[in-house]
């Protein structure tokens, strides 16, 4: 039997913050807001250390895949973990682990003789932690809030995340640029920054102990491990629906996100910026996408969300390709916003709609999947960061923005089931 949910609020609530009365949620949500707060401050810091470094894209592409291919390898572990153990304790050493790494990686910058390695291993850490982790911090939310709140959690899940952007990049560019003191190859700041990291990384595992939902599994596992990946496997590939969902969410990672990747060069040679506009473009994302989060939050009664999915894919291709003709930093700014507001809408229904077609049973499993197929991005980090190395950087994210609005455009026509998703619930007719 599940665990009734302490705090919950009124399934009839329809307010902007429904979720948030809930208090375990809102617990999770302070947690997983320090996380995002770190691991975005993180991103401007060895982005900027590693570009002064090596004055190479193509490196920047190497630190971001240290970070993302674990995701591919260990993900699908953290989603057996989600679905036969209680997830509470799997969401507490998550912070704990990351807390520690960034505190080694804080005391080599600052009294060590930092490498572009370092950068690697701190990365490994990070993704393998994050994706023994991630797949129980999502399915805890739906049994936190119940399925009528979904959407509206799944809004602040990615606000959570994007809060962070607003100011956590502006507050590492601007520590870095502070206590740089002019020395763009002064180590001094990004230190602080680590520092500040592992602060953040030990409040978000606080805050997990303060929830009282266990987080105790649905059913009782009767198969080996192997046997409930196959079936959450069989599942997502038997569903034109979940298994669509899946696959559009692979688009944007490919090809959508490459632009956070590139962000620093484009920052610094086309833009000719420092530390702290980089720092402020990563906040205008952020603004536009704490923006995209809060309309997302009022929008979980919305009808055919399945060409709202389809048409923010679309439109997110179009400015990423529109961000990488610009030259002028006021503009750059303002399309970055856009490009903020369309991701969130984006990804956050798409999430809802998985989580809400799936059993509670399975969620960890099929969250773990969908979590693997997000860390394929080096298929598209690579061959765009190469364009970027031997072309130009703005001919990278060109491309990329034209490749993520073309393929949307052809699996949503081959995809009816995804393209019919009316209100997203699981039962309904599609």
């Amino acid at each position: 039997m599940n665990e009734l949910i302490p705090g919950l609020a009124s399934i009839e609530d329809k307010s902007t913050f429904a979720s948030l009365k809930v208090d375990d949620y809102r617990y999770l949500w302070i947690g997983m807001l320090t996380s995002a707060f770190a691991l975005n401050m993180q991103l401007v810091a060895q982005g900027w250390l590693v570009y002064e470094m090596t004055s190479s894209a193509m490196n920047l592409t190497w630190v971001t895949l240290a970070f993302m291919v674990p995701q591919v390898v260990f993900s699908l572990i953290g989603g057996v973990l989600a679905d036969r153990f209680p997830k509470k304790p799997v969401i507490g050493f998550a912070p704990i682990l990351n807390g520690i790494a960034t505190l080694v990686m804080a005391l080599i910058i600052m009294f060590g003789d930092v490498n572009f390695w370092d950068f690697i291993w701190v990365g490994v850490i990070n993704g393998t932690v994050l994706a023994l982790s991630i797949p129980a911090r999502t399915a805890f939310i739906p049994e936190i809030v119940g399925d009528q709140l979904m959407f509206n959690a799944m809004a602040f899940n990615t606000a959570s995340w994007n809060l962070s952007r607003i100011l956590g990049p502006a507050l590492a560019g601007f520590m870095i640029a502070i206590f740089a003191d002019g020395d763009t190859s002064s180590t001094y700041g990004v230190g602080l920054v680590y520092f500040v990291l592992s602060g953040l990384y030990l409040v978000s595992a606080v805050t997990v102990l303060l929830i009282k939902h266990s987080g105790k599994p649905s059913h009782q596992a009767i198969g080996s491990p192997s046997q409930e990946l196959k079936e959450g496997f069989t599942y997502v590939i038997g569903s034109p629906v979940v298994g669509g969902l899946i696959l559009l969410s692979i688009l944007p990672f490919l090809f959508g996100l490459t632009i956070n990747t590139l962000l620093p060069a484009f920052s610094t040679d086309i833009l000719k910026g420092g530390p702290d506009d980089l720092g402020l473009l990563m906040t205008g994302m952020g603004l536009g996408a704490i923006l995209g989060s809060l309309a997302l939050a009022k929008m979980g009664n919305v009808s055919r969300k399945g060409y709202w999915l389809l048409g923010t894919s679309v439109i997110w291709g179009i400015l990423v390709s529109g961000f990488g003709l610009t030259t002028n930093f006021t503009l750059a700014t303002l399309i970055i916003g856009l490009i903020g507001f369309i991701s969130a809408v984006n990804m956050s229904m798409n999430r809802s709609l998985v989580q809400l077609q799936v059993e509670q049973r399975m969620r960890g499993r099929i969250m773990s999947i969908d979590m693997m197929s997000h860390g394929l991005m080096p298929l598209g980090v690579l061959p765009i960061g190469y364009i970027a190395e031997t072309v130009s950087i703005p001919a990278g994210l060109v491309v990329s923005g034209l490749i993520l609005c073309i393929s949307t455009i052809a699996l949503g026509a081959v995809m009816p089931k995804v393209r019919a998703i009316n209100v997203g619930y699981q039962g309904e007719t599609i």
